[in-house]
């Protein structure tokens, strides 16, 4: 009888295993879950005088998070203000200018008009009738290089206020640039500056990543590709406490058109087969997911 124990403990155990296997469950692709990461860097230079983020906090998209250093974009935009009043200010009065000439035209017209009814009583000779139209003229024409001159004058002075108003503009636009705000809502993963700290163009402030619209990246052998479509719903595994499992809804969002080696750490179905494609499957994250961390799908 004691020969017999070994015997049925062995029959048990490989039962145990049978039943494991039987219950484990069989999925179609494995990964890791990944979400969108936006490394949000600096575009402007200056000291860092205010800078409210904290890893692992999430924002608003547009909240205001910190602020670089203004003073002296705000005094080259007062300066260049000041320009342009000065500028506008020099600016032609053209009615001031000809209206001494325009009252002497006024003055020769009604000397014509007299000297004209004398010539025609005979009272007048035709030759002063002659000369005050010239004086017409000459004067006709000195209003008009007159206003030709002051109409290119203040042209020229109405291009320059253009060309500082861009200047303004530009000089507006980079101070809002000094103003960091969330791109996205999401959650902050790394914070790489600190407050009174140096900034500079090109300068990683912090990275962010929106960790409720989240995906799984898999990868599926070609045999499978007639399977699996964009669209397509899909069931993903995530592995919890106490040897636990979670099911999330997910849907087929991408499909690699190229074909790749296996990556070393992701298994396949078909782990035979050297060349797979890769695939995203989105889903709503509850929080129970997270980034880098392993899970599994099983495509419907």
């Amino acid at each position: 009888m004691n020969k017999l124990i070994p015997f049925i403990l062995a029959l048990f155990i490989i039962a145990g295993l049978n039943s494991c296997k039987s219950n484990k469950r069989a999925s179609d692709a494995y990964g890791v879950f990944e979400a969108t990461e936006i490394t949000v860097s600096s575009e402007s230079n200056g000291k860092m005088l205010y800078f409210n983020v904290e890893e692992g906090k999430t924002y608003q998209q547009g909240e205001l998070l910190g602020c670089i250093d203004t003073l002296q974009i705000y005094l080259q935009i007062k300066q260049l203000e000041a320009s342009i009043g000065a500028a506008l200010a020099r600016r032609p009065d053209l009615p001031s200018q000809v209206r001494t000439l325009y009252d002497k035209l006024e003055t020769l017209n009604k000397e014509r008009d007299r000297i004209a009814t004398l010539v025609a009583a005979n009272a007048a000779s035709s030759k002063q009738l002659d000369d005050i139209n010239a004086e017409i003229n000459i004067t006709n024409s000195q209003i008009a290089a007159v206003v030709s001159n002051l109409t290119i004058a203040n042209k020229s002075i109405m291009e320059e206020v253009e060309a500082m108003r861009f200047q303004k503009m530009q000089l507006q636009n980079a101070l809002t640039k000094s103003y960091i705000k969330a791109p996205i809502t999401g959650t902050v993963l790394k914070k790489y500056i600190e407050p009174n700290e140096l900034a500079f163009q090109g300068k990683p402030l912090f990275k962010i990543a929106d960790l409720t619209d989240m995906f799984i990246r898999v990868y599926i052998t070609e045999d499978m590709l007639s399977t699996v479509h964009l669209g397509q719903q899909v069931e993903i595994h995530l592995d919890m406490p106490n040897n636990q499992e979670k099911v999330i809804e997910g849907t087929v969002s991408w499909i690699s058109a190229k074909a790749e080696f296996t990556p070393k750490m992701i298994q396949t179905k078909n782990e035979r087969v050297n060349l797979v494609y890769a695939v995203k499957v989105a889903f709503k994250n509850d929080g129970s997911a997270k980034i880098g961390m392993p899970g599994d799908v099983k495509f419907k």
